[in-house]
């Protein structure tokens, strides 16, 4: 069997702002890895989550070293 179609994303890091979710996307991606953005600012809730940094499970620990440096 091959890799599945829908890997498996996970959660790398969470951001206050969409600056800031876009700078490290940008990093992980300088690095080739893939990630994507999620927002749950749609609500237009006070108390929203952010934005989070998302990657398939198979590169998150290197996105996460990318990240802590």
């Amino acid at each position: 069997m091959g890799k599945p179609i829908h890997p498996e994303l996970v959660v790398v890091g969470t951001y206050p702002d969409e600056f800031n979710a876009n700078l490290a996307k940008t990093a992980l991606e300088a690095a080739g890895i893939e990630a994507m953005i999620r927002s749950d600012n749609a609500s237009q809730h006070p108390a929203c989550l952010g934005f989070e940094l998302l990657v398939t499970s198979d590169d998150a620990t290197q996105a996460r070293q990318i990240l802590s440096n």
